[in-house]
């Protein structure tokens, strides 16, 4: 971004500012300071929306920003009775390939950004989440509600995990999944010995201008005209 553009940009965000009560600011800069890319989740084609919805809404509670989904047979529609607006918050990353799959490409974005990729499977050479190292980048892979995550996961991750279970059922639900999986991973981290576990800066000025234009009513109508009146 070009000075000039970071300048309009920032009196852009001054201008929306005075559409949104200063508590509402004030939440926002706090959720902005507790995000982390640290950690992700990926769905792999889900069957019920309301579930992987469940899950966006698992994320956003845990301060995690990103969500990938991989869309096969199934595509994904937010469920709003569900996420309770975190879809609002979060930042969704969907693959689709009408001749392959969504998989290497999804994997592929992983890799690029220093992940390590995990699927979620009881399989008997599956790591407890009790022995997973939280010290490094992790990007978790969720399956569907009936079979799981598919074989081309599993050999496409760099490894297996699962949570212990004590009875006659194999899995959770994937929601209350997602909530035991993040629930350990943030409780094992250690932001401090991280300088990349919390978004940059440049990371929450661009989210703070997606989060004021969905606040604000009627943004792009303020935008254009403030556009207008700095000859823009």
């Amino acid at each position: 971004m070009s000075p000039t553009d970071k300048k309009f940009e920032l009196s852009l965000l001054d201008y929306f500012s005075q559409f949104i009560t200063p508590h509402k600011r004030e939440l926002m800069e706090k959720v902005l300071n507790q995000r982390t890319r640290f950690f992700t989740v990926v769905l792999e084609d889900i069957y019920k929306p309301h579930n992987a919805s469940a899950v966006l809404r698992t994320c956003d509670c845990f301060g995690i920003q990103d969500i990938h989904i991989i869309e096969k047979t199934n595509q994904y529609k937010i469920n709003p009775y569900v996420t309770r607006g975190a879809s609002d918050w979060v930042t969704i990353h969907k693959y689709f390939e009408p001749t392959g799959s969504g998989v290497k490409p999804c994997f592929s974005k992983l890799r690029e950004q220093g992940y390590r990729i995990l699927a979620t499977s009881p399989d008997k050479n599956s790591t407890s989440i009790l022995d997973l190292d939280a010290s490094q980048k992790i990007a978790l892979v969720f399956g569907n509600e009936h079979e799981g995550v598919s074989e081309e996961v599993k050999s496409q991750s760099d490894g297996l995990v699962h949570i212990p279970m004590l009875g006659f059922t194999e899995s959770f639900n994937i929601s209350v999944s997602a909530s035991i999986f993040l629930f350990e991973l943030m409780k094992k981290a250690k932001p401090e010995l991280h300088p990349d576990f919390f978004l940059t800066e440049a990371e929450k000025h661009e989210l703070r201008m997606i989060w004021y234009r969905q606040v604000v009513k009627n943004s792009e109508v303020h935008e254009r005209l403030f556009r207008e009146k700095n000859l823009l």
